[in-house]
């Protein structure tokens, strides 16, 4: 047999917790329920989930009720991290807690690699989430080149970031033909103003919050709708948030259809746009 394929890319720190990665899951399962059940047997992938398993599970837990034959792989760099996977999948098919079965977390399963996505057929979704955070720029865009030629005909790669309990999250959607939307996200109750989403801004764009660029536009001009909303906080922060991005649509190209945006989606903390608001000025 040939060697294995060494894995492409870099271990991460592995911060992960529960629940930090819902506001994604929850957007993804919204929005993307028609690449989730392409074809028979669909498959997402988890890319590099961390030291422990539990965002994978979570995902494969959340996906599953929208596409239900649904097949998840968690794919990780670190071999420790894919056994921890291995063993509480193993544990709980065995009856861990007094539950379990063969048939638990069917379509589940656990892989060492990385960036060469090591899968037995193109994704229809890959989730990367706080992948990229130690890469420079370049590589960045590298990366998501490489990621989104690995996916199936409709996939789709969602590639971001969040703080350490998933109260701040920004990420882009990307198909075969490149980026396409971009979305914010926040816990609205704990949030300042819109711009303290910049610190989870892509790695594409983190490095572009500078005047006259476009993202740098949007968010200072999301923080002038904030500001001006600011008599709607009466009612609590769902209706100011909703509020300024009713006011920001004036003047960016805000997604204000379901499945991307309308009031539903807004009320949750999101608001998403056409890549084409932030892509980086080619100066």
């Amino acid at each position: 047999m040939p060697p294995a394929q060494k894995p492409r890319g870099e271990v991460t720190r592995g911060t992960t917790a529960p629940n930090r990665l819902r506001r994604v899951d929850r957007w993804i399962a919204a929005t993307q329920a028609r690449p989730l059940r392409t074809g028979g047997r669909p498959l997402a992938v988890d890319l590099g989930y961390g030291a422990s398993p539990v965002t994978t599970f979570e995902l494969y837990d959340r996906l599953r009720a929208v596409s239900p034959h649904l097949e998840v792989v968690g794919v990780e760099i670190e071999p420790e991290r894919v056994a921890a996977g291995r063993t509480l999948l193993a544990a709980l098919r065995n009856g861990l807690n007094g539950a379990g079965g063969p048939g638990l977390y069917a379509g589940l399963s656990f892989r060492r690699g990385g960036f060469e996505l090591p899968v037995p057929r193109p994704p229809v979704l890959v989730r990367a989430f706080n992948v990229l955070r130690q890469y420079d720029e370049p590589a960045a865009w590298r990366a998501w080149d490489d990621l989104r030629s690995r996916l199936a005909p409709k996939g789709v790669l969602v590639e971001g970031t969040c703080d350490e309990i998933g109260r701040r999250a920004v990420w882009v959607t990307l198909t075969k033909d490149g980026p396409q939307t971009i979305t914010f996200a926040a816990h609205l109750r704990s949030l300042e103003r819109p711009s303290a989403l910049a610190e989870r801004l892509p790695k594409t764009l983190i490095h572009r919050n500078v005047p006259g660029e476009p993202v740098h536009t949007l968010l200072t001009r999301f923080d002038r709708c904030w500001a001006t909303a600011a008599p709607y906080s009466a009612f609590g922060p769902r209706a100011r948030w909703v509020e300024a991005v009713s006011l920001l649509a004036r003047t960016h190209p805000v997604l204000t259809q379901p499945p991307y945006g309308g009031r539903n989606r807004w009320r949750l903390g999101e608001v998403t746009l056409p890549w084409t608001a932030v892509a980086p000025d080619p100066r």
